[in-house]
């Protein structure tokens, strides 16, 4: 019994993997190694003035928006994620703190989901 080529070339493409530490697909996310979750917790300052349009956005949050927003993506992704969400962030308020913050170099009209970036 005669085994395929194709079998064994898959055989050693395995092999290879396994010799080469290829231990599964790690990729890294819009927030590098750090998941949306993780960066939203960061966003903690922030929580009131994610809320409410009208409420006053603090130093430490500003901070935050301005250090995570050097990934938008990323900065999106944490202000859309399951931890914002059950933290009572409303997207559409979010959105708004980087102008808030008066951020200068700001992402402005950055598609965040389904809202823009002010």
């Amino acid at each position: 019994m005669e085994v395929p080529k194709k079998y064994i070339f898959c055989l050693a493409f395995l092999v290879i993997l396994n010799i080469a530490g290829f231990d599964g697909v790690y990729g890294a996310g819009e927030c590098g190694k750090s998941s949306p979750d993780a960066e939203a917790w960061k966003l903690a300052p922030c929580a009131s003035a994610a809320q409410d349009v009208n409420a006053q956005v603090s130093d430490r949050c500003c901070s935050q928006v301005k250090k995570i927003g050097q990934n938008p993506s990323c900065l999106c992704a944490a202000m859309l994620s399951n931890t914002a969400k059950i933290s009572g962030v409303k997207p559409e308020v979010a959105v708004t703190i980087p102008k808030r913050c008066n951020i200068a170099d700001r992402p402005v009209g950055y598609k965040c989901g389904a809202y823009t970036l002010p």
